[in-house]
């Protein structure tokens, strides 16, 4: 072989590897948000988890089971608020997951969301249109460690 395929063939080689390493470190790093944590209002217990490349967050505790009664849809307006999904679709983009939505069982409105991680909180803001016209809440991460 040749210097310069060998040359070539360690090249592509390294490149390979620091792709992949690289790769690793963002899913670390992206996959930081998967946990448990309080609602703000500590009434509910969240689980936030990974489904292909995207984030979600369904209810896993509730301190008041009732059902999803503001929905505005009529044939979901009996099911259990226990268990539902509560965020989809968020997308890990430096530092903050974005293109997210988050439904407001209180008010049976679902909005555009996007979230952050600050220490063991999660930033949660859910906007219309702009996150400029939203409100934040605070999600506390619980330690499940044993």
């Amino acid at each position: 072989m040749s210097v310069s395929k060998l040359f070539t063939f360690f090249t592509w080689t390294l490149i390979l590897v620091v792709d992949s390493m690289t790769a690793q470190n963002i899913a670390v790093v992206s996959d930081k948000v998967v946990g448990v944590y309080w609602s703000p209002k500590k009434d509910a217990k969240i689980s936030i988890y990974k489904k292909g490349n995207a984030y979600y967050g369904k209810s896993i505790w509730v301190a008041n089971p009732r059902k999803d009664a503001k929905n505005p849809d009529q044939r979901l307006q009996s099911r259990e608020l226990l268990g539902i999904e509560l965020l989809s679709g968020f997308i890990y983009d430096d530092g903050s997951y974005i293109n997210g939505t988050i439904y407001d069982p209180e008010s049976g409105n679902t909005y555009k969301c996007k979230m952050s991680i600050e220490g063991n909180q999660l930033k949660v803001r859910g906007y219309i249109g702009i996150s400029l016209f939203g409100r934040t809440e605070l999600f506390e991460r619980i330690n499940t460690k044993g």
